[in-house]
């Protein structure tokens, strides 16, 4: 990725993938996207942290897949047909996928929906939301991809 072309989300917008765990609405810069699949075969890794459910060979690549709820402190829920995996891509080559209860839309984020997060330790003290996002009467929290898979 060209560095000089990389445009700055936070203060200049783009597009986001939204995504919903319960009935919070987070966001993904599309840049991370790779695509999404269903939920297939994971293999367990031994001695992980609860959130790393494991891994799937995903044509030929490894891929460790965590659990966005297990990561956020959440209980499990039953996966059903709208559980999916985003595998997410990044500037190293690695991959990395995440379980969420259900991808909403692609959807374009102007520079004056973006907010940074509320400087306040107790809100956002593991860093994993970048920015809010606050559009349509909704606020929707923009996740900072590279934070969340930072011990994995």
């Amino acid at each position: 990725m060209n560095e000089e072309n990389v445009k700055d989300f936070s203060t200049e917008g783009g597009e986001a993938l939204l995504f919903s765990i319960d009935d919070t609405v987070y966001g993904i810069e599309i840049k991370y996207i790779n695509e999404i699949i269903s939920i297939e075969q994971i293999t367990i890794v031994p001695k992980v942290p609860d959130y790393i459910k494991g891994v799937i060979n995903l044509r030929g690549k490894i891929v460790p897949i965590i659990s966005v709820r297990r990561r956020f402190g959440k209980e499990e829920i039953p996966y059903d047909e709208r559980t999916c995996i985003i595998v997410l891509e990044f500037d190293d080559g690695n991959f990395v996928g995440i379980i969420v209860d259900r991808v909403r839309e692609v959807t374009i984020v102007k520079p004056e929906e973006i907010c940074l997060p509320p400087d306040c330790k107790k809100v956002n003290a593991n860093k994993y939301i970048k920015n809010i996002i606050e559009s349509d009467g909704e606020i929707k929290q923009l996740l900072n991809c590279e934070k969340l898979i930072s011990d994995i």
